[in-house]
């Protein structure tokens, strides 16, 4: 038996999984975000901890032969995370997540003033990475910062409570830009730069390699007989490409999560950094790939529904009496700001052309295209960068919607292909690297699922959508141009 744990940022989310690479169970626990100000997205790692703890203690209520079992563990997470540890190991701050866009000046600085960071950590300097966080704690929390003794990534904190070790792995290192992503090690360079050193980094192992052991009186509390070995793990889309069996180049998976992502696997360290394309390591030895992330996917349904007060399914079925491809109304999802292609902290969200006809049927039509939009500009970047994604297979909560993903086949002009009935997420693909660790094979552990069915390029639809798709483009353009002649102060 093996255990997976994927620390995401609205639950940590736990799964059994047996040496025939089916699922027994799983179970998770919910999280929440602290905004104390705008732009800011926290958490407090106890909190992702005692979530852990209780879903695999509810994992091993209800399965305790199988949790006796298990021989070995896998960790995925949330990415990019600042998780600030003093000389104890005692938490100095609240993390500072993924999402979280104070960082911004500092990302432009580090930008423009260091060009290693696009050469050397491959990825264009963009306020969600860790990096620019460090150098924001040390302008804005000095006395903190002069407390720092260790820097760990979200899913790697749990490790440290699980093992007592400091490991990370390179896909997850890697979105810290401290990572020389071509020689898989630090860049003592990169750190430098932000007033650290790799003393202060967690050591490294690949995704599938052995990070250490579950602590004892932790394997007692969760009814495992001895001490499993803990993987290395992933950062949660190179562990979600695991899941899915996206380990080959030009294997490519979109995710419709709490933000949105396409993913590519490359056979080499490929950066485009000036395209907006992130450039990591893969959670195999060997491999790298390439990313376009926006920042608001399923993250945007939610925002409608707890504007208009409607669940996502009494939304949906109003959308249903609305014309499918109605473009009068559009939508820019840029809640959070924007990584693919804008790189742009302080770009927002809106609605454009709203008429007092408008209903909530029509914003979430809206809301779906504008997000495929994205999509679309993200996949575009790719295809510029040179892994031209042929296939993509979908992931994620929102891979539901197949109206949602009809949208996004028609405006990309690429095929989707949707697993057959399973889970295939991060805590799956966490399972599968605990395998590797365990000493199974590529070969026999990372195949793909079977797909259920394929959802062809709409090209009526497309030509409907792409001349809107123009005009969208326009708005935001426009926009950041007004916004540059007027800045807020």
């Amino acid at each position: 038996m093996f255990l997976g744990l994927d620390l995401g940022t609205s639950a940590v989310k736990a799964v059994l999984v047996n040496a025939d690479n089916r699922i027994i169970d799983s179970k998770s626990c919910p999280l929440s975000v602290s905004r104390p100000h705008q732009g800011w997205s926290e958490q407090d790692p106890e909190s992702w901890w005692q979530a852990a703890d209780l879903a695999v203690r509810k994992l091993g209520h209800s399965h305790p032969d199988e949790m006796a079992a298990v021989a070995g563990i896998g960790l995925s997470g949330q990415m990019h995370g600042l998780t600030a540890l003093d000389a104890s190991d005692a938490v100095l701050r609240p993390a500072i997540l993924w999402n979280d866009t104070r960082s911004a000046p500092q990302a432009t600085q580090l930008d423009t003033g260091h060009p290693a960071f696009r050469q050397v950590g491959g990825n264009a300097v963009m306020p969600g990475f860790t990096a620019p966080k460090a150098v924001w704690m040390a302008e804005n929390e000095p006395e903190l910062f002069r407390r720092l003794d260790t820097v760990l990534l979200p899913k790697d904190y749990l490790r440290l409570r699980m093992t007592g070790e400091k490991v990370s792995d390179m896909s997850d290192a890697a979105g810290t830009l401290w990572l020389d992503v071509a020689r898989r090690d630090w860049s003592d360079e990169l750190l430098s730069i932000c007033g650290l050193d790799r003393r202060s980094m967690p050591r490294l192992v690949e995704g599938s390699g052995v990070s250490g052991q579950l602590r004892a009186e932790i394997a007692r509390q969760w009814g495992i007989d001895g001490r499993p070995a803990v993987a290395g793990g992933g950062g949660d889309n190179a562990a979600a490409a695991i899941g899915l069996g996206i380990v080959t180049p030009g294997d490519s998976f979109l995710s419709l999560g709490t933000s949105g992502v396409v993913f590519t696997v490359t056979e080499r360290f490929a950066p485009a950094a000036e395209s907006g394309a992130h450039a990591f390591c893969h959670a195999l030895s060997g491999s790298w790939h390439q990313m376009g992330v926006i920042l608001a996917a399923s993250d945007a349904v939610s925002w409608l529904c707890e504007v208009t007060g409607l669940d996502v399914g009494t939304l949906m079925e109003q959308m249903a009496k609305t014309d499918p491809a109605a473009t009068d109304l559009m939508f820019h999802p840029y809640l959070s700001g924007e990584r693919t292609p804008h790189n742009d902290a302080d770009a927002r969200g809106g609605f454009f052309g709203l008429a007092r006809h408008h209903g909530p049927g029509d914003m979430a039509r809206a809301v779906l295209q504008g997000v495929g939009f994205a999509i679309a500009d993200a996949t575009d970047v790719l295809k510029e960068a040179g892994a031209r994604p042929e296939r993509l297979m979908a992931t994620g909560g929102g891979a539901s919607n197949h109206e949602w993903l009809l949208y996004i086949a028609s405006v990309t002009g690429i095929a989707i292909d949707l697993p057959a009935d399973g889970d295939f997420g991060a805590a799956f693909g966490a399972a599968r690297l605990a395998m590797l660790a365990d000493g199974a094979s590529v070969a026999d552990v990372c195949h793909k699922p079977d797909i259920k069915f394929t959802i062809e390029p709409d090209r009526a639809l497309a030509d409907r959508l792409n001349p809107a798709r123009d005009d969208w483009q326009q708005i935001y353009q426009l926009l950041k141009a007004q916004k540059n002649r007027h800045p807020i102060e």
